[in-house]
């Protein structure tokens, strides 16, 4: 399963997408669309993986 290789998060985010799913699965939600869900989070909010630089800002 390629398309779950995380290689390309930082330890930040992998912890971050683990909180996430737990969470998730407190709710009862299947392990599958807890982790799915918990990486959409983490892509949402950094846009994908390691970033080089700092600034939020730029071409989208």
């Amino acid at each position: 399963m390629s398309r779950g290789d995380k290689s390309a998060y930082t330890d930040k985010q992998k912890r971050q997408a683990q909180h996430i799913e737990e969470s998730y699965r407190k709710e009862g939600v299947p392990k599958q669309e807890a982790e799915e869900r918990a990486w959409r989070t983490v892509n949402k909010q950094d846009h994908g993986g390691k970033k080089s630089g700092s600034g939020r800002k730029g071409h989208h």
